[in-house]
């Protein structure tokens, strides 16, 4: 099988699994792969504006569950991820900014103007926390993506969860919301059941080419 083709059966395996078999669970050495695929993944200036809280303990998913609105994926799934959005790191105040930016060698008078091009460039975005989240938790979601892909080459299925009460959820989690606030919540496992069909709009009626 050629690689494009591998690509698009990994597409067609992957679906937004509902119920997990709670008896299979996912080997620590594929959950390392799903989670490095998620950091390696692009971010905007190169910030990784991102962490991911990775739960097994069944009693802290039970808490979280009623706060999912009673998804059984919460509690059936083997590992659940919650994706956390950064709000703090991404101020130029913070000097993470800077730190980030500087891991690419280059004199002190470049890496101070690249700082102020971010701080100039994201001025409006950076203007309150509610503003850096809405930017940074838009970026999670490539991460996501990729852990989701990642997870499904290798015959592990996921489920993406924006159904949640995220002040509850912070709150069961313990979070700094100054320095992290919840943006996705991502269970992984095996399916217990069949894959339902998969229902897509046609390519012609997604694309458009402009020439």
């Amino acid at each position: 099988m050629n690689k494009k083709d591998a690509f698009i059966e990994m597409m067609n395996f992957r679906h937004a699994c509902k119920i997990f078999d709670e008896t299979k669970k996912i080997s620590d050495d594929d959950m390392h792969y799903i989670l490095e695929v998620a950091r390696k993944s692009p971010s905007s200036f190169g910030m990784e504006g991102w962490k991911f809280l990775v739960i097994t303990n069944e009693k802290l998913k039970a808490k979280l569950k009623p706060f999912c609105w009673n998804q059984p994926q919460i509690t059936t799934c083997s590992h659940l991820v919650v994706i956390l959005a950064a709000i703090n790191n991404l101020k130029v105040e913070s000097g993470v900014v800077r730190s980030q930016l500087s891991r690419r060698e280059m004199p002190k008078e470049n890496l101070d103007a690249f700082v102020e091009l971010y701080a100039s460039h994201l001025r409006e975005t950076l203007s309150d926390d509610e503003k850096i989240y809405q930017w940074s938790a838009k970026q999670t979601y490539i991460a996501a993506a990729n852990m989701m892909s990642a997870a499904a080459f290798i015959g592990i299925d996921s489920c993406p969860i924006e159904g949640f009460e995220k002040d509850n959820v912070q709150k069961v989690l313990e979070l700094d919301t100054i320095a992290y606030q919840v943006a996705l919540i991502l269970p992984f496992g095996y399916r217990l059941n069949e894959q339902s069909t998969q229902l897509r709009s046609s390519f012609e009626s997604v694309v458009e080419f402009i020439k």
